[in-house]
């Protein structure tokens, strides 16, 4: 919805004279999670619904509802895991590939991840995942891999920043900050593109 909101003021015309930039910061709601990860599904029902597969059942039928209304296919198998690598490479392709290219490479990149995970039940931060991710940004695939096989490349920066967020009071997603010339904009959860959009429009009349 961010992505449509953001897609539906850089269509106007006249292009508004406010650009805006989207930049991706890590959080983790569940740090303490497995590199190997466990049973999505398992994962979930046990977490959040007390192992009540009924109440998963009730999960993953509004979900879906939600996803279809946004061109999602939400699937629910698959592995739950520790996404700091995923961290890693998003910060990563945000830094390395210069403003000029970092929105549409941070756009792709962080859609070909949710995609994999969302969408076709793969590891959220696996060698192939991320390979994936960092090739539809457009990374040479030597550079790619140099980077993501270096498991210690950039973690103690994304280890802060995630701190950093923390303290910020961040303490679920999504989070959506909208940075402005006299203040700043934050909605937290999912909202309705239109929402996104007055935010937006807030932030573009008090800089005039």
């Amino acid at each position: 919805r961010l992505s449509v909101a953001l897609d539906q003021l850089r269509s106007r015309s006249p292009l508004p004279p406010v650009s805006f930039t989207l930049k991706i910061f890590p959080y983790q709601l569940y740090p303490e999670a497995s590199k190997e990860g466990e049973d999505k599904y398992e994962w979930y029902k046990k977490s959040r619904y007390g192992d009540s597969e009924e109440k998963m059942k009730m999960y993953t039928s509004v979900m879906s509802a939600y996803g279809k209304s946004c061109g999602i296919d939400f699937k629910f198998g698959g592995t739950v895991a520790n996404t700091i690598d995923a961290h890693r490479v998003l910060q990563w392709v945000q830094e390395t590939k210069g403003e000029e290219g970092v929105r549409k490479a941070v756009e792709l990149s962080s859609t070909a991840l949710y995609s994999q995970y969302f969408e076709h039940e793969q590891h959220p931060s696996s060698k192939e995942t991320l390979f994936a991710a960092t090739a539809a940004a457009g990374v040479p695939e030597a550079e790619a891999k140099a980077f993501i096989e270096d498991e210690y490349e950039g973690l103690q920066d994304v280890k802060m920043l995630i701190r950093e967020q923390a303290g910020n009071a961040v303490d679920a997603v999504p989070y959506v900050v909208f940075e402005g010339k006299r203040r700043d904009f934050t909605l937290q959860g999912a909202k309705e593109v239109e929402e996104y959009v007055k935010a937006m429009e807030q932030v573009i009349k008090e800089s005039s």
